[in-house]
Parts: structure tokens; C-alpha cells; sequence
């Protein structure tokens, strides 16, 4: 497994597994299957309503805390220096943890900058051992890092071959930030798994078009947290560490860029 170090020394890997939607027994049977395939970054957030059910199988799973790299997300109901206060004893008691890896605000809230000081404050108690952001565009990432102390580790963001984020990356690297990207698959929008240039690629390296955009978006220095709920494709997913990408090929898939995101919401 590749390993990212965050600007504050903290070291987490460059794959995980997303757990957005998955819930009750199936989203711990999937957390299990992915801990014995050897995942050791898992991904929820307040949002999802998914925490229990994460703790509990990470728990059955019997691997090591020190082992296990965990990242949530504070969401709307926490958006105040207050709220986020709660909102961070909230998450710690529902994963039953002593401290979380990452703690990211899910959203540039106007209130961001004061739930991020409740985030700082955590992570000065060690409660939180890196803290972070998602889905903010640069400006907004530059806005809230002029008003804290602690600069943001990560700033989690849709990114896939369709919509690659590069300006995004770019401005990230200049603050020492880190990129991750969800739904590395696009959802599987615009026939992504039938794409042509993943699929040719792909025959080249013995590979899905699933792993051949995963392994482009880790050698682009974003990591990723895709999400399945089948255990041979949790297995496909990590299986990407054994191979490189050519230049030819990275910049083929460049070419896929379309510059704009595929979920109207955001």
C-alpha cells in the first residue's frame, strides 16, 4: 500500500474504502472483507449515518488501533464553534474511539471557520489526529487557512478521470495540502467503466478500467476512497499496487478531462 505523509507528519494511505451508503449488517460485512483484503483507511461522515455500524466492525475486525486510519466529516447540524464542540464527542462516541485520524468539515458552511477552531482545538488535545475540509474549491480553502492556525491536511473532493482537478492540485501542493478524491468512479456516469481509453489501457497492464483510473489518480498525487459493496470488487480495487502507469498513458488520460463536475449538486 502506497502511504501519503500530511503536512503535519501524520502518515495515511493512498487507498481506503468509501462507506457512503452502506449501512447495518452489509456496511459492517463490507468493512470486514475489505480489513482481511488489506484495507487500513475507512471513510464515513455524520452524513452517511453510518458511524456505528463502522466502529462496530473495525472493533470485530481485531486489527490494531494504531493500525487503522479512520476519517468523518461534520456536517450542517454541526456548523458552529459550539455545535462542531459536540459534533466532534458525537463522532468519537458513536465509532467508540479514543481519537479520530481525520476529521473533515463535509462542506464550506459559512460557519466553517468556526466549526475548523472547534477541529483545531480537538486536535491540539489529541483528540484528532489530522484535521481537514471537503469540497472546497481554492479560494474557499484559502479564505478559511488565512483565518486558522492549522493549516487543513486534506481537502477531500470529487475527482475522477472525467473531472481531474489539476488547478485544484496544484493550489493544494502550494499549501502543503493534501487531495483525496470521491467517487474516483464517477458514479459510474458517462458508460465510465466501458470508457475507451480505460479499456484499452487496461488490456495493456492486465487491468480493469477500474484500476487503471484508480492508478492514475494515485500517480497524480491524489489518493482515493471508492466504495462497493461487492467483496471481488473491494478486492479489484486495491489490487493496484503492483504496476505504473507509462507517461503515454498518463497523458492519454489526460485527454479525458472535461473540466467540470458530473453531480449537479455541487
Amino acid at each position: 500500500m502506497d502511504m501519503v505523509v500530511l503536512n503535519n507528519g501524520a502518515t495515511m494511505p493512498m487507498l481506503g474504502l468509501g462507506t457512503y451508503a452502506l449501512y447495518g449488517r452489509e456496511c459492517e460485512r463490507c468493512i470486514l472483507e475489505a480489513l482481511e483484503l488489506g484495507y487500513r483507511l475507512f471513510d464515513t461522515a455524520q452524513m452517511y449515518g453510518n458511524e456505528k455500524e463502522v466502529g462496530k466492525a473495525l472493533r470485530h475486525g481485531g486489527m490494531p488501533r494504531g493500525k487503522i486510519f479512520i476519517t468523518t466529516k461534520l456536517y450542517r447540524p454541526s456548523a458552529s464553534y459550539a455545535r462542531a464542540k459536540q459534533g466532534i464527542e458525537t463522532s468519537l462516541n458513536a465509532l467508540q474511539l479514543d481519537y479520530i485520524d481525520l476529521l473533515l468539515i463535509h462542506e464550506p458552511y459559512q460557519e466553517a471557520e468556526e466549526m475548523y477552531s472547534a477541529l483545531e482545538e480537538a486536535y491540539q488535545n489529541g483528540r484528532l489526529k489530522a484535521i481537514g475540509v471537503s469540497n472546497f474549491s481554492a479560494a474557499r480553502y484559502k479564505a478559511l487557512s488565512c483565518s486558522c492556525t492549522t493549516i487543513p491536511a486534506v481537502n477531500q473532493v470529487e475527482a475522477h478521470v472525467f473531472f481531474q482537478q489539476r488547478e485544484l492540485l496544484k493550489a493544494m501542493k502550494a499549501y502543503g495540502a493534501h487531495l483525496q478524491a470521491w467517487s474516483p468512479f464517477a458514479a459510474g456516469k458517462k458508460d465510465f467503466f466501458n470508457n475507451h481509453a480505460l479499456r484499452s489501457i487496461g488490456l495493456v497492464y492486465g487491468k480493469t478500467p477500474a484500476q487503471i483510473a484508480l492508478k492514475y489518480l494515485i500517480q497524480m498525487g491524489i489518493s482515493v476512497i471508492p466504495k462497493s459493496s461487492h467483496k471481488e470488487r473491494i478486492k479489484e480495487n486495491i489490487d493496484i499496487f503492483d504496476f505504473c502507469l507509462q507517461e503515454e498513458d498518463m497523458r492519454t488520460l489526460q485527454t479525458l478531462d472535461r473540466g467540470k463536475t458530473l453531480f449537479g449538486w455541487y
